[in-house]
């Protein structure tokens, strides 16, 4: 598979993401529904804790490329939807700290919602993953 960046600036690259990337030669791709701060029963985790739950919700989707035989590297796109944003953003160096040692830059937006289905969960990351 080759990856291509897209950038017609490059200010989202300090941020960890590029803003395009064009993908080819992709033979399997994966889709990841959102990853919360729960355990391997459902259960929600971390009430309260931001960092926690950004870093539980990271594992989780790390644990469901693992299954599918792909890793962070493989990642094309991140959604990160949050229901506090300035806490996710001071927080955002669990992200760099997993994403920085692939060497990828997926696209990424961030959102701010109101609340999820589980009313305790702070943060929820979808993915899109190819090989």
């Amino acid at each position: 598979m080759k990856r291509t960046a897209i950038n017609p600036s490059s200010w989202s690259q300090k941020f960890g993401f590029h803003q395009g990337e064009i993908i080819e030669g992709a033979t399997r791709q994966l889709n990841v529904s959102g990853q919360g701060a729960m355990d391997a029963d459902g259960q929600p985790v971390h009430q309260g804790d931001m960092r926690a739950q950004f870093q539980s919700a990271m594992d989780n989707l790390v644990s469901v490329l693992k299954v599918a035989d792909m890793t962070l590297a493989d990642v094309t796109r991140i959604r990160i939807l949050t229901t506090d944003m300035e806490a996710t953003i001071a927080n955002f160096d669990v992200f760099g700290k997993m994403m920085g040692p692939c060497g990828e830059k997926p696209t990424m937006t961030v959102y701010g919602v109101t609340r999820f289905a589980e009313p305790n969960m702070m943060i929820e990351i979808e993915a899109d993953a190819a090989q």
